[in-house]
């Protein structure tokens, strides 16, 4: 890895960062008159905690990791967005992706005027090691790869991902919103290993916290420096930080719903593959299942009209034909069931 101030912009490096009258001040006190705030209403009446130092004390002990390697975005989305103002050059610099692949990588980069270089998985879903580092130049500032990845669905194989890291001089932004799912591990273990490495994790999926908007971004403490000094103050309201505390004592719960769902999983996939119109069902280590159709068009309108929706990725790079279906709760998955097995029948 090049040395982090060769990575940065320089206006980054210069920042002089916002500092709020709860940086200036933390700890227990008996009147507040430093910031501003509405004496009344409370507790809403003051600024949230910036740093949310309750809820990564919390998830630090739940992940086996330092809170200081912890960093807490609105969704996943702004420390995807964070990474690139910190990091590329706008007109200049450049990112590599895989492709198919979480479509915010090419949004945040476009809104920051980046240029992002992808390259093709195999046929069958596999990284092309030799092939993203190629494309990888001077300017090459950040490498994506979500694993599992949306819409395929599968894990990458982790010796290849690990020569990625290895062997790029950049970052290494690896996505793992949908790992609770998978057989297999998390890289979160070898963060201290690799200090290029940046591993996404999210309450959206397996914590069925997506409506709360929190996500979580680990990386060494330089890099969770970097992103706290460029993110808004307060990005983490006091109602999300109080239902995430709320829900990660809750663990068991969310044990159990990832247990359902992946008996749900293995269910779904063995119904579907009984439907004569449906050509292939796709192994998946997430909480979806991609299938290729006859007509993926077709079948999508149909299921409208039964108020069902699902996700047509027929147009997405390797995916022609395919569908992405959520894995929902048995009753509503029997739903999705019958009107396939109604539009069957009337082919």
């Amino acid at each position: 890895m090049k040395a982090l101030n060769q990575l940065l912009r320089t206006n980054i490096q210069n920042l002089k960062p916002y500092s709020s009258a709860r940086d200036e001040f933390t700890g227990e006190a008996a009147v507040f008159l430093d910031a501003n705030e509405n004496p009344f209403n409370q507790p809403y009446n003051r600024y949230p905690d910036p740093y949310q130092r309750m809820v990564k004390d919390k998830i630090a002990e739940l992940k086996a990791v330092h809170a200081a390697n912890i960093f807490l975005g609105n969704g996943s989305d702004e420390p995807i967005d964070l990474l690139f103002r910190a990091f590329c050059e706008p007109g200049i610099d450049n990112v590599v992706s895989i492709d198919p692949t979480y479509g915010m990588y090419q949004v945040a980069a476009d809104i920051n005027n980046v240029e992002v270089k992808k390259v093709l998985l195999t046929r069958d879903f596999k990284l092309d090691v030799e092939e993203l580092l190629v494309q990888c130049d001077d300017n090459t500032k950040l490498m994506f790869i979500c694993s599992p990845n949306n819409p395929t669905g599968n894990c990458f194989n982790e010796e290849d991902i690990v020569q990625l890291i290895k062997r790029f001089e950049g970052i290494v932004v690896l996505d793992e919103a949908y790992i609770d799912f998978a057989p297999d591990k998390s890289l979160l273990p070898k963060l201290d290993k690799y200090p290029n490495l940046v591993v996404l994790q999210t309450f959206s999926k397996a914590w069925g916290m997506a409506g709360i908007r929190l996500g979580m971004a680990f990386a060494s403490q330089e890099i969770v420096g970097v992103l706290s000094n460029i993110k808004y103050p307060y990005n983490i309201n006091v109602l999300t930080q109080e239902k995430a505390l709320e829900l990660l004592e809750r663990e068991s719960d969310k044990n159990e719903w990832v247990k359902q769902l992946l008996a749900e999983r293995e269910t779904m996939a063995q119904r579907l593959e009984q439907l004569t119109f449906v050509r292939k069902v796709y192994p998946s280590d997430a909480n979806y299942i991609l299938i290729k159709v006859l007509e993926p068009r077709a079948v999508y309108d149909f299921l409208v009209t039964k108020q069902i929706i699902i996700r047509d990725r027929s147009t997405v790079s390797l995916c022609k034909g395919c569908l992405r279906i959520s894995i929902g709760q048995p009753a509503e998955n029997s739903l999705l069931l019958e009107a396939l097995s109604l539009y069957g029948k009337n082919q």
